[in-house]
């Protein structure tokens, strides 16, 4: 840390770079070493943070969740649909630089992560559930919801084609804003 940075900047630095990897090839889909050279560090730097990956990728999915729901909260403030919230959302991780979102790489692998890495990515989507049916949705609307845009994401990012995200979330906004039109949310459920 002799360029001046910190111990949080480390870790951060450290979680950033975990989460790009993730977002590419999954908890098998980096090593400590990959990290450090990411970060420009070596890998004992990053053992030192951080003993294992487990408790590397753990703390990684429950910041994307953290930051997920806050954005998702400020989203809500501005526009009265979640639908179109949470799809616009992960609309923008479709155009990202990572292009997916970790904890859905994570969740299709979910059986075969350890078992703190998939209580993270199971609060995750319990995380994205929730606030759905908070937002009025029925818990069967709310998985179809979250069933397809993160499914447009992984076609996405399979086809190399951001607009493929698109085409698999028009039917669902369609058939939203059809079934909804003119309606907004009580002022009590906007005022968290």
């Amino acid at each position: 840390m002799s360029d001046g940075k910190t111990a949080s900047d480390m870790k951060t630095a450290i979680m950033d770079a975990a989460e790009r990897r993730i977002q590419l090839g999954g908890f098998g889909g980096f090593s400590f070493r990959e990290i450090a050279a990411d970060v420009g560090v070596k890998s004992s730097s990053v053992h030192y943070h951080f003993p294992t990956k487990e408790e590397l990728a753990r703390p990684v999915i429950r910041r994307w969740a953290e930051e997920t729901s806050k954005f998702i909260d400020e989203e809500l403030e501005k526009s009265p649909d979640p639908v179109r919230v949470w799809t616009s959302a992960f609309r923008g991780t479709a155009l990202s630089e990572g292009r997916m979102c970790p904890a859905t790489v994570l969740g299709a692998a979910s059986q075969d992560l350890p078992p703190e890495v998939a209580r993270e990515v199971k609060g995750f989507f319990k995380m994205c559930l929730d606030k759905l049916v908070a937002e009025g949705l029925s818990p069967s609307n709310a998985a179809e919801v979250l069933s397809t845009i993160t499914g447009a994401l992984v076609i996405a990012n399979a086809l190399g084609d951001t607009a493929a995200y698109d085409r698999a979330t028009s039917q669902l906004l369609r058939q939203r804003k059809a079934a909804r039109p003119g309606k907004i949310r009580p002022a009590a459920a906007r005022s968290r």
